[in-house]
């Protein structure tokens, strides 16, 4: 859920022909480093929780599939809801304290995971894990812009991504032997550990922020909210206005969508279309994970040259070809064929998504826009999830799955027609 102390060079000083920064010259930053070793054993530790906690709610408390999936609901409504908040205040509030202290309580609410019992105290706990980490995420993402340079971000944003798609493969496997050999309570621990431990690599780094331009509004004069309401606004407003920035929102945020149906939905596709069994349903979920992780690693072996928004299009497109693929075809071959070739159309979306809006955003804006892009894109993971339900009480899975690829090319087509962004000093370094 989850850094040198050099600052970033300013965008019009970066030549275009800037030769993006690898993976190893970005882990030469010091606390960039150290960011990515905390988002290591935090993103380790939710893993495993969050399967021993659906373990525990599947095989203990003998939950129905609502019931289930409402874990995952408990936890990405709070971050839809307060993102856009949350930004405001972590533009104002210093870096290194915030995302320390968010470990820090994040941490001790795991443990109370050890003394739950319930369907709703694991719901509420989950809730309160969440309400933090909508502050961390906004933070982590404004120190990632602070330290590393334009050039490098792509390289950054597809390490901590990589951690994260790494740890959905390995964590379920983890968490599944820690579970028969030790029981819940290991992961939970663990959970917990994880937090601290993250917390110590933030805290032994030097994070410093670049000093803001303040201009002083009428809005500021009249408290505190309306203060808090002009801070949102503005940062809603650069998004909207903002051609290309508000397109790679809406594809990030269509993206999450169809993985949000998707995944309540593909366990149903393998029974009933594929007649396949637990294993195939096993295999083809682990497929998203390793296509996701191929991806990442494709775009910094193959795609340095490309434009973020050509890659963005690709991206689009190629979850709709998956998806075309499950639709033609009910094979098993095809079905992990198809679920690896969304997982790396996943990987082409999220990386040059959170590339641009890190390149394109002043460091004065990077909490308000980075916490509402996050909103959006949890948002639509919720309506995906709720209504994949609902879609298949009138449609077919693979009707629903067409019709979700008819959307994702109609966006793409969009966004080439109406929303491709201004070329300007910073977005001409794609990388």
């Amino acid at each position: 859920m989850s850094a040198s102390t050099a600052q970033p060079a300013a965008p019009a000083a970066v030549a275009p022909q800037t030769p993006p920064m690898t993976l190893r010259e970005v882990l030469r930053i010091d606390t960039m480093r150290r960011l990515w070793y905390a988002q290591i054993v935090s993103a380790l530790g939710d893993f495993l929780a969050l399967f021993a906690v659906i373990g525990f709610l599947t095989f203990k408390l003998h939950a129905n599939a609502q019931q289930v999936t409402g874990v995952q609901i408990a936890y990405l409504v709070p971050i839809a809801i307060l993102g856009i908040l949350a930004g405001v205040f972590v533009d104002r509030w210093p870096l290194k304290p915030t995302l320390v202290a968010s470990d820090v309580i994040r941490g001790f609410l795991c443990l109370l995971l050890l003394v739950s019992s319930q369907i709703w105290e694991f719901y509420a706990i989950l809730a309160a894990i969440s309400v933090v980490s909508s502050f961390f995420g906004p933070a982590q993402g404004v120190v990632i812009r602070e330290v590393v340079p334009l050039h490098g971000l792509r390289s950054s944003n597809s390490l901590m991504q990589t951690v994260m798609f790494g740890m959905r493969i390995v964590g379920p496997g983890i968490a599944g032997v820690l579970v028969k050999l030790f029981g819940y309570n290991l992961c939970y621990w663990l959970d917990a550990v994880s937090f601290f431990a993250s917390a110590t690599f933030i805290f032994t780094t030097v994070i410093n922020r670049s000093p803001k331009v303040h201009k002083h509004t009428v809005a500021e004069d009249k408290g505190a909210i309306s203060k808090i309401l002009h801070d949102m606004q503005q940062g809603m407003n650069f998004i909207f206005h903002h051609a290309g920035l508000f397109f790679v929102v809406l594809a990030m945020s269509a993206g999450m969508f169809i993985l949000g149906c998707f995944g309540p939905l593909i366990a149903i596709y393998v029974r009933d279309s594929v007649h396949g069994n637990y294993t195939v349903y096993a295999a083809a979920s682990a497929m998203i994970g390793l296509g996701m992780m191929i991806g990442v690693n494709g775009l910094n072996a193959w795609g340095k040259s490309i434009k973020n928004t050509s890659l963005v299009y690709c991206g689009l497109l190629g979850i709709a070809a998956g998806l075309v693929l499950l639709c033609l075809l009910t094979f098993v071959w095809s079905t992990i064929l198809g679920d690896l070739v969304i997982g790396i159309a996943v990987a082409g979306i999220i990386i040059p998504a959170q590339t641009l809006m890190q390149q394109e955003t002043p460091p004065e804006l990077m909490g308000r826009v980075g916490s509402t892009f996050m909103s959006a894109v949890f948002t639509a993971q919720i309506l995906g999830l709720l209504l994949s339900g609902e879609l298949s009480r009138f449609l077919s899975i693979r009707s629903v799955f067409a019709l979700c690829a008819a959307m994702l090319v109609l966006l793409s087509a969009a966004g080439k027609l109406w929303m491709e962004p201004k070329t300007t000093p910073t977005s001409a370094v794609s990388s």
